[in-house]
């Protein structure tokens, strides 16, 4: 009796909903209609896509502390540690001692199999393997003076991605879109290409969970593959999600201002929009003829890097580009020549590219891993097998455009490469300078949470202003 009650009352209300649907806001239906994706679809088609982010959505396009050199970034994530000494630093003492015991490191020194020289009007030091991308070179800025906390992938990467080695915060993306929300109404404002910036990486953390970033792998053909059940026809599924719907209606009555449900309910709204943005944001095949010779399309960076740009173009905020195996224990010669040549090829069309749509001056380009490598031998390695291990006291981050000051190299490690000794920039100091070039004091970007009000850097950072054009 009681079960027959509620199954009325459910009906009834469901009644009610329906009737007052031509009255209600925007809001009030998609409170009522709680993740019923049937009516969400109809609230995207009552409206058109400049109203989704108006008024007090929050994503909704936000003026930062003030007048920004920069409207978006792009991070190219060489995850795995790519050897500062072999991309970005040269060290002639390195390669003089090449093969001597190091008491202090406990190994022997490895010199660079790869020659370094000036290029560009400004004479910035680049490897050879920059053959590409060194065209650009006076466009491009050197911080050889980075360090982070601890030289553990895992801890070194959420540093880098989110400000903190130990605990779950918000990635820099999320900060990011919380400050200047979106000028995309139908696509995410934070977008990772690429599996490795799912979890803490790209979490919004205790920010709304709006903010999160939305990971899209472009090597599958149907990007869109995980908003589509394919176990289950339209119909099916609508009348799954109708039910449900009568569930979070239940539930709204008693909580009508639950913020992870309005989340929720976003990210359906967002979903159901992308359906139709997505595939044409990744339609890479629509480029012109100039623009495809322009990318090796067969490899998987080039192509990540050319989608990337068709994000921003579209008002995308933030994309993260994750290329793994830059690990480099073993093999090192042969292995970086076969990344850092994928790596030249996509970073030299993308800033050709961006330059060419008049997108670099205002987008900030970050080229940067968690942390590089030792100047001895990896233990164990010999001969063409040499590589080398993780190092967090010295390595080095290349950035372009949005601000940045072009043809300049930063600070310096020691002889060796091991340290960074001379105006060391710590992964702190690196992230309140990206925001200063979008236009934030980063010690004025601020959430309340638990008690407390927190920001990117933490309690730390300082902006380089060495580096701003």
């Amino acid at each position: 009796m009681h079960s027959t009650q509620h199954q009325g009352r459910v009906l009834r209300d469901t009644k009610l909903c329906n009737s007052q649907m031509t009255l209600a806001s925007r809001r009030d239906f998609l409170t009522r209609s709680g993740l019923g994706i049937g009516g969400l679809s109809l609230a995207y088609l009552l409206q058109s896509p400049s109203q989704l982010l108006a008024g007090d959505h929050p994503l909704a396009p936000k003026a930062p502390h003030f007048a920004p050199k920069a409207k978006r970034i792009i991070h190219i994530f060489l995850s795995g540690g790519p050897s500062h000494l072999d991309l970005f630093d040269p060290k002639p003492e390195l390669v003089k001692h090449d093969g001597k015991p190091h008491e202090e490191m406990r190994g022997v020194l490895f010199g660079s199999p790869f020659k370094f020289k000036p290029y560009g009007d400004s004479g910035l030091e680049l490897s050879e393997l920059w053959e590409r991308t060194s065209v650009h070179a006076d466009d491009l800025c050197v911080i050889r003076s980075m360090k982070t906390d601890v030289p553990a992938h895992q801890a070194a990467s959420r540093m880098l991605a989110t400000g903190h080695s130990q605990l779950s915060r918000p990635s820099y993306g999320s900060w990011i879109t919380y400050g200047l929300g979106s000028e995309a109404d139908d696509l995410p404002a934070f977008v990772v290409l690429g599996r490795g910036g799912q979890g803490q990486l790209s979490s919004s953390s205790f920010l709304p969970p709006v903010f999160q970033g939305t990971t899209l792998n472009v090597d599958r053909g149907d990007v869109m593959a995980d908003l589509r059940n394919p176990m289950i026809s339209a119909p099916d599924q609508k009348h799954q999600l109708d039910v449900l719907a009568s569930l979070n209606q239940e539930f709204l009555k008693k909580a009508p201002h639950e913020a992870e449900l309005e989340a929720r309910i976003q990210s359906f709204e967002l979903a159901y929009q992308m359906q139709s943005a997505a595939p044409e944001a990744f339609d890479l095949d629509s480029e012109s003829a100039e623009t495809l010779k322009l990318y090796d399309l067969e490899d998987s960076l080039s192509r990540s890097m050319l989608a990337a740009r068709r994000l921003l173009q579209r008002g995308v905020r933030v994309v993260q580009v994750f290329d793994g195996g830059w690990d480099h224990h073993q093999g090192l010669e042969t292995r970086m020549r076969a990344k850092a040549g994928s790596l030249d090829r996509g970073l030299a069309a993308l800033l050709h590219d961006l330059k060419a749509n008049g997108m670099l001056d205002d987008t900030l380009v970050v080229v940067a891993g968690e942390f590089g490598r030792t100047p001895v031998r990896q233990a164990g390695s010999v001969g063409e097998g040499m590589g080398r291990d993780h190092n967090h006291r010295g390595f080095s981050v290349m950035l372009a455009g949005g601000g940045i000051r072009g043809g300049y190299a930063h600070g310096s490690t020691d002889d060796f490469g091991r340290s960074a000794v001379d105006r060391e920039v710590h992964v702190h100091d690196l992230h309140a300078t990206m925001l200063h070039l979008l236009g934030f004091d980063h010690q004025k970007l601020t959430y309340h949470f638990s008690g407390r009000d927190y920001r990117l850097t933490d309690i730390h950072g300082r902006l380089v202003k060495e580096i701003l054009a």
